[in-house]
């Protein structure tokens, strides 16, 4: 993937996310990161009181999503509609979840955003990220979202590095991306719209769009049918 691949209108579709406003004004998805908290206590109190229950300080959640009585819900955050979030879940603040998404038993959330339609089902950590419109991630998977030297993250193209400035950043991945099961993106990972992560990969690089992911160096284009 190159450089101009990984700007905002190439990953993302926003007329899938309350979060458009806010990723309108950066050119690339991680700049947003530093500034969810702000965007969703701003948001948060523009929402129509009628359709969102507001259980606690600074938590909106929409009165058709389902949330078991066994999930975590700590502020900022807001929960769109239809959204069901399941049994043990551990939302950890600043966490902007659209709509039609499912966050699942075990799945821990933190400074994120979720487009409409996201899926993360089973056991996920997704930890300073963007997900995209109906992008799933299999059981186990995670966003590892701190280097281990805890240096400042880069991200890496084919036509060279961008820093970001920023210490934590998971992953940003783009509309329609299938994440494999037990699969590990590692910080400043981001997948082009459109591409598969094969089961069991550890993902460390800008993957490009309509691609399969099988592992380091092998990355295949998908075949149009």
């Amino acid at each position: 993937m190159k450089k101009e691949d990984a700007v905002v209108t190439k990953l993302f579709d926003l007329d899938h996310t309350i979060a458009a406003p806010l990723l309108e004004g950066v050119t690339y998805p991680w700049e947003a990161l530093p500034e969810i908290k702000a965007y969703i206590l701003k948001c948060g109190a523009l929402l129509p009181q009628e359709d969102y229950l507001h259980p606690q300080e600074d938590v909106w959640i929409h009165k058709t999503a389902k949330v078991f009585p066994s999930a975590y819900i700590a502020g900022p955050c807001i929960i769109g509609a239809g959204t069901e979030v399941r049994h043990c879940a551990f939302i950890r603040g600043s966490a902007l979840v659209g709509e039609n998404c499912v966050v699942g038993n075990s799945t821990e959330l933190k400074n994120v955003i979720l487009f409409d339609n996201v899926q993360v089902p089973h056991y996920n950590y997704i930890g300073d990220s963007i997900l995209g419109y109906k992008a799933h991630t299999g059981a186990g998977s995670i966003t590892s979202n701190v280097k281990s030297d805890k240096k400042l993250v880069s991200v890496h193209f084919e036509d060279g590095d961008v820093e970001t400035g920023i210490k934590k950043f998971g992953a940003m991945i783009g509309d329609r991306v299938e994440v494999g099961c037990g699969s590990i993106l590692n910080p400043g990972t981001v997948v082009g719209r459109d591409t598969n992560i094969y089961p069991l990969s550890s993902v460390r690089q800008a993957v490009d769009a309509c691609s399969i992911y099988k592992k380091q160096g092998e990355v295949a284009a998908k075949i149009s049918e």
